[in-house]
């Protein structure tokens, strides 16, 4: 998510406190690719989301933190190499540098073609848990960029429409402001347990939150 902005101060501001985080010095440690980890890792100890052999894809993957993590948890050992007790796959439209253990497909989820190659390594199939770290690119038109982030997660939700098995889960990301509640609603015609979650790894000035839901409706 890229944020333009003419001010130096706000930039020098942000780039201090990312480079202060605690959670970007542990990401750099362990290995992560970016912070992101540490909130998928919150929301999975207090839902209990990840089990050994699940199937699992990640939607809007790069750079590749949450699928990282996951081929952690799912590892008998939370290694990053070896061993692995899942079927993990990643779909984005960008480059993802490779995951061991993880099949990464490039491309719109929503193309024939790339469905094609996602149907090839379900083998039939159905996907235990989808999480969308996905978020536009701001605007900064309140609106416009509320519409965006809208329309991400209905595609997060109809992709589970089609490939969740019905007690399946879908994290998604949201922000607080407008079409949140429209996103809440969405998310409770669609699942029988919704939840709302912000992890201590999110900033506090960002209105960044992510919704659990589980079972199909």
């Amino acid at each position: 998510m890229k944020v333009k902005t003419q001010s130096k101060k706000v930039n020098k501001s942000w780039l201090n406190d990312h480079v202060n985080d605690p959670y970007v010095k542990l990401a750099q440690k362990e290995g992560y690719r970016a912070r992101a980890a540490y909130k998928l890792k919150e929301i999975d100890e207090t839902f209990d989301l990840f089990k050994p052999g699940m199937v699992v894809v990640d939607l809007g993957s790069a750079p590749g933190a949450w699928s990282q993590y996951v081929r952690r948890r799912m590892a008998p050992y939370g290694a990053a190499s070896g061993d692995l007790d899942a079927t993990l796959i990643a779909l984005d439209m960008l480059p993802m540098a490779p995951i061991e253990g993880v099949s990464f497909i490039q491309g719109d989820f929503r193309e024939a073609d790339v469905m094609e190659q996602l149907q090839t390594q379900l083998q039939g199939r159905l996907v235990d848990v989808v999480i969308s770290d996905m978020a536009p690119n701001l605007s900064g038109i309140a609106s416009a960029d509320a519409a965006r982030m809208v329309h991400l997660v209905e595609l997060a939700v109809d992709f589970c429409r089609q490939h969740l098995h019905p007690k399946g889960a879908l994290v998604v990301k949201v922000f607080h402001g407008g079409g949140y509640n429209e996103l809440v609603q969405l998310f409770k015609s669609n699942f029988k347990f919704v939840k709302p979650f912000k992890p201590k790894a999110s900033r506090d000035k960002s209105s960044e939150n992510f919704l659990i839901g589980s079972s199909l409706l």
